[in-house]
């Protein structure tokens, strides 16, 4: 596991977005794991800036969302579509059609899991994963002492610290400020 602390939230938004560029750049056709809430929107926005200024085209990039709330339409200003639209896509030229966001209003949640791991797994999977991690350790709805068992899933939120199973993947680089890592060993 790499760790990269930086200074604060405006450094590390900008490190995010250099990473997820460079993923952009390397592979123009990329399929990019996303995330909603506070933490990205820094990094959203500095890829935006980018984009304006002509240094990158997402026009052959896939995305795919980490969540969405059951019940709310895309139109819904407290939806995580909306939100991805509002602080991302409109700003960028993705194609909307790449852009995938779990369908909240499917009223079977176990189908609507199943639809969306087909639609990852006939994209090939996720070449890049931006997550942001909750004060308590909770990355998405995975909230602490959720199972880890299936890709995507629906389920009673429960109280651990989720985020601790990254460490068990092969490729994670971790950017925090240096609060956010105070309690890290140095």
């Amino acid at each position: 596991m790499k760790i990269i602390k930086t200074k604060d939230y405006e450094h590390m938004s900008r490190v995010t977005a250099n990473l997820l560029s460079a993923q952009v750049i390397m592979k123009p056709d990329c399929v990019l794991g996303l995330a909603t809430g506070s933490t990205p929107v820094g990094a959203y926005k500095q890829l935006v800036q980018w984009f304006q200024k002509g240094d990158l085209d997402f026009s052959e990039v896939t995305s795919v969302n980490l969540d969405e709330y059951k019940g709310l339409s895309p139109e819904n200003d407290q939806s995580y579509r909306y939100f991805m639209n509002h602080n991302l896509f409109d700003h960028i030229n993705i194609r909307k059609d790449h852009t995938f966001v779990p369908n909240g209003l499917e009223p079977d949640a176990e189908k609507a899991c199943d639809d969306y791991n087909k639609i990852i797994h006939d994209l090939g999977g996720i070449d890049l994963q931006l997550l942001g991690l909750g004060n308590n350790g909770h990355i998405g709805f995975n909230e602490p002492s959720s199972s880890f068992e299936k890709e995507a899933f629906f389920g009673p939120i429960t109280p651990q610290v989720p985020a601790s199973v990254l460490q068990l993947h092969s490729d994670v680089t971790v950017v925090g400020d240096e609060a956010a890592l105070s309690m890290l060993p140095h």
